[in-house]
C-alpha cells in the first residue's frame, strides 16, 4: 500500500502537493479579485496573489463549500497584510492607516492570532521579520510603548509556532528579549496580590460588560495571556539549556495559575470573571472566561470545565451569527447604535470567536469532561464561517471579514454605524484580527502540534458530518504532511479511512476518523489510531 501510494502521488512532489492540484482552487483568487478591486497595496498586490499562494500556504478542500471558499479568502486576506517596510516584513491589522498605529501602520493587538495563522506558511521571513520588529526593536524607547499598547500572548504564540516549524535556534535566540519582556509587563501591570490588570480598552476590547478605560481591574485576559507566556519562557529556556531560568517561570506560571483559580473563578456562577479594582468579582459572565483555556491554565479533574455550558446556552452565549461577547441574560449586555463603534458589551468579535475555539479545542482534546462536545465545537465553527460575509445593496453575497457583528441579524456593526454616522471609512475591509485558518489545521482536521516528532491527528468533526476531506502540502518539523480522510476510497482513489503522509509517504493510517498518531521517522512505518493502541 506505501508503494502504491507513492507511485499514485510521486507526480505532486515536486511542489510539495501531493494529492491535491493548485490549479483546481485558482478560480477561488480570480473570483475575489474581480469582487475587490484593489486600491492598496503591500508587498504582495493582488496580481501575484495566486502564484504566491501556490508557493506558500497549505491546500484544502472539503464537503462544504463555504469552508473550502473561506479557507483561500484568509490566505488570500492575509496576504494583503504583508507589508515590506525600512526594518523588515512586518503583518498588519489594517490594510488602511488608523490613528492608533504606530510605524507602518502595526498595532501590536492580534500578534499572537498573526504568528498562529502565519505559521503555516512556507517563507518564514514573514514572522521572523515581524517578530524582530516587535521584540527586538520593541525594546527601543517609543516602540516599546507602542508595543506594550495592548495586552497579548507574543511569547506563547512564538513558542506554539515553533512547535510547527522546529525552528530551535531561531526560537532560543529570542529568549533573552522574551524574559526582558516579561519583566517589564510585570513593572507596568502587576499588582500586590499578583494578579495581572489592565484597563479594557488595552486588552483591544473597549466598551465591555466588566471593564473601564480607568480602573486597574484584574481581567481573564491579561492574566491568562502571562501565564501562557510564562509557560512559553520556561519551555525555551529549557531547550537552552538553561535549568534555573526555567524553574523560576515555571513557578511564576503556578502562582499565577493559583490565583487566577482562587480570585477570578466565580463559584456561584461558575465561570471566570474579572475582578474589579474595588476587590469584588464584575457578576457578568463574559467570552473573555474561555480564555484560560487558550494556555490550559484551569487544572484538569477540578470541574472547571462546567463553564463551557454558556457556550451553548442561548442566555449565554449563542447566537445565530457568533458567540456574543457577554452573555445575553445579563443587564449590561447591549447592542447600542450609540457611542464607540467597537463595542465589547454584546457584539461578536471574530478575535474573541478565534480565542474561544482554540481554547475549545484544547478541552476536547486534552481535558475529560462532559460540559462541550465535538458537535459543538463544529456548530461554533460554521457560524463562524457563514458569518464571513458581505451582502451588498445589489443582494450579491461575497466572503468578507470586518471588525464586529451584530449577533442576531449578521450585519457588522462597527461597518453599519460608521455609516448611519456618515463616517464610513471602510477601515475594517479585510480585517486581520483574527484567526481561520489555524482553525482548521489544529482543530477540524485536527493537526496537534508537539514538540517530539510525533504527528497527532485528531479531527474534530462530528460522526457522519463529512465523507471526505484533504489537507496538503503542509510545512511540519521541516517536512510536509498531508492528512486525507476517504470514507469510501473513491474521492481520491487511494483507499479508505485516515491517512497522514509525509513527504509523500504514508506513515500513518486509520479505518475510521479517530485519533491517529505516527513518528517522523524517515524509515519507520509506526503509525496507528490511539484506538489501535488500546
Amino acid at each position: 500500500m506505501r508503494i502504491l501510494i507513492g507511485l499514485l502521488f510521486a507526480a505532486g512532489m515536486a511542489d510539495g502537493q501531493v494529492v491535491l492540484r493548485g490549479a483546481d482552487f485558482a478560480h477561488y483568487v480570480s473570483e475575489f479579485n474581480r469582487a475587490f478591486p484593489e486600491d492598496l497595496v503591500n508587498a504582495i498586490p493582488d496580481v501575484q496573489a495566486w502564484a504566491w499562494m501556490q508557493r506558500n500556504v497549505p491546500l484544502f478542500t472539503c464537503p462544504d463549500p463555504d469552508i473550502e471558499r473561506t479557507w483561500y479568502y484568509r490566505w488570500w486576506t492575509f496576504r494583503k497584510h504583508i507589508k515590506q517596510t525600512p526594518d523588515g516584513f512586518v503583518v498588519t491589522e489594517f490594510l488602511r492607516p488608523v490613528r492608533h498605529a504606530g510605524p507602518h501602520n502595526t498595532i501590536s493587538c492580534a500578534l499572537g492570532h498573526h504568528l498562529a495563522e502565519g505559521r503555516w506558511l512556507r517563507d518564514r521571513r514573514y514572522l521572523d521579520e515581524d517578530l524582530d520588529f516587535w521584540l527586538r526593536k520593541g525594546e527601543q524607547g517609543g516602540m516599546q510603548r507602542h508595543y506594550h499598547q495592548y495586552s497579548g500572548w507574543t511569547t506563547w504564540a512564538a513558542y506554539e509556532r515553533w512547535l510547527a516549524d522546529g525552528d530551535t535556534k531561531r526560537l532560543v535566540s529570542l529568549l533573552d528579549v522574551l524574559r526582558k519582556d516579561y519583566e517589564q509587563w510585570e513593572s507596568e501591570r502587576l499588582l500586590p496580590s499578583g494578579l495581572f490588570w489592565q484597563y479594557d480598552v488595552r486588552d483591544g476590547m473597549e466598551e465591555s460588560a466588566s471593564g473601564s478605560r480607568k480602573n486597574k481591574n484584574a481581567r481573564p485576559t491579561i492574566n491568562s495571556y502571562m501565564f501562557g507566556n510564562a509557560k512559553a519562557i520556561a519551555a525555551i529556556a529549557r531547550l537552552a539549556g538553561q535549568a534555573e531560568l526555567a524553574r523560576v517561570y515555571d513557578d511564576k506560571a503556578n502562582r499565577l495559575r493559583n490565583l487566577v483559580q482562587q480570585s477570578l473563578w466565580n463559584r456561584e456562577a461558575q465561570f471566570f470573571e474579572a475582578r474589579l479594582d474595588t476587590g469584588q468579582l464584575a457578576g457578568v459572565r463574559e467570552e473573555i472566561g474561555f480564555t484560560p483555556w487558550l494556555f490550559e491554565l484551569p487544572e484538569r479533574g477540578r470541574g472547571f470545565e462546567v463553564a463551557w455550558k454558556q457556550l451553548m446556552d442561548p442566555r449565554g452565549f449563542l447566537a445565530p451569527y457568533g458567540p456574543t461577547t457577554a452573555e445575553q441574560r445579563h443587564p449590561a449586555y447591549a447592542i447600542r447604535e450609540e457611542g464607540d463603534n467597537c463595542q465589547w458589551n454584546g457584539p461578536s468579535w471574530p478575535f474573541s470567536t478565534s480565542i474561544t475555539l482554540t481554547a475549545l479545542a484544547n478541552v476536547l482534546n486534552d481535558y475529560p469532561q462532559r460540559a462541550i462536545s465535538v458537535a459543538d465545537y463544529f456548530k461554533t465553527f460554521l457560524t463562524y464561517t457563514r458569518s464571513q460575509t458581505l451582502r451588498r445593496p445589489d443582494g450579491s453575497v461575497v466572503p468578507f471579514i470586518d471588525e464586529n457583528l451584530h449577533p442576531q441579524t449578521g450585519e457588522w456593526w462597527a461597518r453599519a454605524l460608521a455609516m448611519k454616522k456618515g463616517k464610513f471609512q471602510a477601515r475594517g475591509d479585510h480585517y486581520n484580527h483574527s484567526t481561520y485558518n489555524d482553525l482548521i489545521i489544529t482543530g477540524v482536521v485536527g493537526l496537534r502540534p508537539r514538540a517530539d516528532q510525533v504527528v497527532d491527528v485528531n479531527p474534530l468533526l462530528p460522526t457522519g458530518q463529512w465523507d471526505w476531506f484533504c489537507l496538503d502540502n503542509v510545512p511540519y518539523h521541516g517536512r510536509t504532511l498531508t492528512i486525507v480522510w476517504d470514507k469510501t476510497g473513491r474521492r481520491f482513489g487511494a483507499g479508505k479511512g485516515l491517512r497522514i503522509l509525509a513527504d509523500g509517504r504514508e506513515i500513518a493510517r486509520s479505518p475510521k476518523l479517530r485519533r491517529t498518531t505516527a513518528r517522523l521517522d524517515r524509515d519507520s512505518f509506526q503509525g496507528m489510531s490511539r484506538a489501535d493502541e488500546q
